[in-house]
């Protein structure tokens, strides 16, 4: 039996990263999940993938720290030997109203760029000499429509979404022909964090609003986005430098 792959999920205790390592689990790949701060539900999704026939190891890291990134670079190379798919999904915001430009400081800009777009920079780089033992790797990058359409949680949020896309064409060409580096650009996703964020009477109406305005007439569901990263992080074979907008076709908007 050919010695099974493995993908590398970060911010994976639940939401789209959990759906993304179910999802490889699923296919047959080994999987690495990652939580930064409680470890019970991150357990309870490896949990899941090992009832899926997969071996899941849990590393708790903070991806915004490099020596955080590092050490679960090791642990995954001591525990497997390689990594074919990096998925790169821990993400933070601050929810804070577009027109709200005093609700937001320089720590929060900091903060959010740490996990958003340094973090992924830093697993990245921590993971690359594991990603190189094999040919076509996949990095994913988790980005949003936010970074396209100046709608989101937050400017920050969107700023770092965009520097997260720019990143993404940056690491292809660096990276390249060896390791594909691509992005997901999901629109609203139906996460409880999402929901907790914005509050029950909020979200409900922007998922009313999402709806209307979308040409598909639907949210993203995590499983949407699983989807998206499995094909970019284990097919896909000849993208790369893409960011993959998954919206339900917002941008275009009903007619």
């Amino acid at each position: 039996m050919a010695e099974r792959k493995v993908c590398v999920v970060t911010g994976s205790s639940s939401g789209i990263g959990a759906a993304t390592a179910r999802r490889y689990a699923r296919e047959g790949w080994n999987v690495v999940v990652n939580a930064s701060r409680d470890p019970a539900p991150a357990e309870a999704v490896a949990a899941e993938c090992r009832a899926l026939g997969a071996d899941a190891l849990v590393v708790m890291a903070n991806v915004g720290q490099d020596a955080d990134c590092r050490r679960l670079a090791s642990e995954v190379g001591q525990r497997f030997g390689r990594c074919d798919a990096l998925v790169n999904n821990a993400g933070t915001t601050k929810f804070v109203p577009l027109k709200d430009l005093d609700g937001l400081e320089a720590e929060d800009f900091h903060r959010i760029y740490d996990v958003n777009v340094i973090g992924a920079y830093q697993m990245t780089r921590a993971l690359l000499p594991l990603l190189q033992r094999h040919p076509v790797t996949g990095v994913v990058n988790v980005s949003s429509v936010a970074s396209m359409m100046g709608r989101g949680s937050s400017i920050a949020y969107m700023a770092s979404k965009g520097a997260l896309n720019a990143m993404t064409i940056g690491l292809a060409r660096a990276l390249g022909p060896q390791v594909r580096v691509n992005a997901i650009a999901p629109g609203l996703v139906e996460t409880p964090w999402l929901q907790q964020g914005m509050g029950a009477q909020r979200y409900a109406a922007a998922v009313e609003g999402y709806k209307a305005a979308a040409v598909l007439a639907e949210v993203i569901a995590p499983d949407d986005v699983a989807d998206a990263a499995w094909w970019l992080g284990a097919g896909a074979a000849k993208t790369t430098g893409e960011v993959l907008l998954l919206d339900a076709g917002l941008r275009l908007h009903r007619a």
